[in-house]
């Protein structure tokens, strides 16, 4: 076979950081990054975006050196994403935040309220069922993350991981605050809001569950490559009919359910956030779709069926 020789610049200078002679042509990029990781051991294979194009995207693990449109003679560009952290460990500490600061509003820890409302418990059931339903959400998260989801990038930039606790945390603390106050009043239709909304919330948090499930089974073998999520047996999953990405449509659904059970105006703005941040992902993955499968079914939409 005809070996190929690999040199990899900087994605800015354009200066040559190393030359790889006698790369075979089934070479993947994977390996590619760990002959490079030999040369420069500061930068290991999490921290590389190695590229065809200074300006353009970052190549896969799988992408073969030979399918690549260069020639025996090839140019890479190397960028250094900096510090890397697991999507595991990452998930972990974002919703272990939520679950153990909403706990400081709910049982009105001194510094919160102050020390008259210290450890006293509201008078309405409401809360003790926000409260339930808040930390079920995210002990769901977290179970789904330890056995449930399967990653197809195995790490994001550390400095990600502040931005993304002051969110998380910094909403949960915001919401929990005024959910557990002393002077909180409840729903404005009393028992049937807050039992429409319980059902509405469970029935949200197993559609988000089972669109986990049945995206994890397309990966069952530990492969990287993508594939077209269609419904399964289970009724849940049958909103894949008519959305790519039915799990934040559940998502929402969730935080819309704990919007109208606590009728919180900070719940609202944290839901209204979260549809406009979901929406983004939704359709940049639907896109993604779109243009890697020419059969994918034409009658799906990012995340509302029919709209958008």
């Amino acid at each position: 076979f005809v070996s190929y020789q690999v040199e990899i610049c900087d994605w800015k200078t354009k200066k040559q950081l190393c030359f790889l002679d006698k790369v075979e042509p089934n070479a993947t990029i994977r390996e590619i990054r760990l002959m490079f990781h030999k040369l420069y051991p500061q930068w290991y294979p999490a921290r590389q975006s190695i590229k065809l194009d200074p300006k353009g995207k970052s190549l896969r693990d799988e992408e073969i050196l030979q399918h690549l449109p260069v020639g025996t003679t090839a140019t890479l560009y190397f960028k250094d994403l900096g510090p890397q952290i697991g999507w595991t460990t990452v998930f972990l500490i974002e919703y272990t935040g939520p679950l153990f600061i909403y706990f400081l509003f709910y049982f009105r820890m001194p510094f919160v309220y102050g020390l008259d409302e210290r450890f006293t418990s509201s008078p309405h059931p409401v809360v003790n069922l926000a409260c339930i339903c808040h930390s079920f959400h995210y002990i769901k998260r977290l179970i789904e993350t330890l056995f449930v989801h399967r990653f197809s990038h195995g790490t994001m930039p550390l400095r990600n991981i502040v931005k993304n606790c002051l969110y998380y945390w910094g909403f949960a603390a915001w919401l929990a605050y005024y959910i557990n106050h002393p002077l909180y009043t409840p729903p404005s239709y009393g028992k049937k809001q807050i039992n429409f909304a319980v059902i509405m919330f469970l029935l949200c948090e197993a559609g988000n569950f089972s669109i986990h499930v049945a995206l994890s089974d397309l990966r069952r073998n530990g492969s990287k490559t993508r594939k077209i999520p269609y419904p399964t047996k289970n009724p849940f999953t049958w909103l894949f009919f008519f959305v790519s990405c039915p799990n934040y449509t559940y998502e929402v659904g969730t935080w819309i359910s704990f919007t109208i059970m606590t009728q919180c105006v900070p719940v609202g703005l944290f839901t209204l956030l979260c549809f406009i941040q979901m929406t983004i992902w939704a359709k940049d993955k639907h896109c993604t779709y779109l243009r890697e499968f020419k059969d994918y079914p034409s009658l799906r939409m990012p995340i509302i069926p029919f709209l958008l």
